[in-house]
């Protein structure tokens, strides 16, 4: 029941960072859709640790280079996501009110897909392995 309890918080905060997205880009005040952009960056983001965790069969090993590729890979993603409206920001496409509500808006989806692999990533009998 706990894994339950886990899925439907992680819903939860993943519902409330799409909406400071959301807020960002459709407020009366900034409607400018530029920032949606960084929902490529959120799909793209696990891609990486799917293929290593794939590719790399010593699961008792400390460290592994297709592990430690695959996170270098992970945090150039997650880098871009909150670069890039900090660029759009300061090119003046979107206002700086816009930009801290999609930062705010990263922060708390990458903390849920972070907290989702730590939660279902376990490999025990419910993992998201198994779906």
């Amino acid at each position: 029941m706990a894994g339950v309890k886990a899925l439907v918080a992680l819903s939860f905060s993943g519902a409330i960072g799409l909406t400071f997205l959301m807020l960002g880009c459709a407020l009366e005040l900034y409607r400018v859709y530029w920032p949606l952009f960084v929902l490529i960056f959120y799909i793209i983001c696990p891609i990486p640790h799917f293929i290593a965790k794939r590719i790399s069969d010593d699961t008792d090993a400390a460290s592994s280079a297709c592990r430690e590729l695959a996170y270098f890979f992970t945090t150039g993603i997650v880098v871009s996501a909150f670069g890039f409206p900090i660029i759009l920001a300061r090119v003046q496409v979107i206002m700086w009110g816009a930009c801290g509500l999609v930062l705010a808006g990263n922060a708390v989806i990458f903390l849920t897909i972070l907290g989702f692999f730590l939660v279902f990533g376990r490999g025990d009998d419910f993992s998201w392995e198994q779906w």
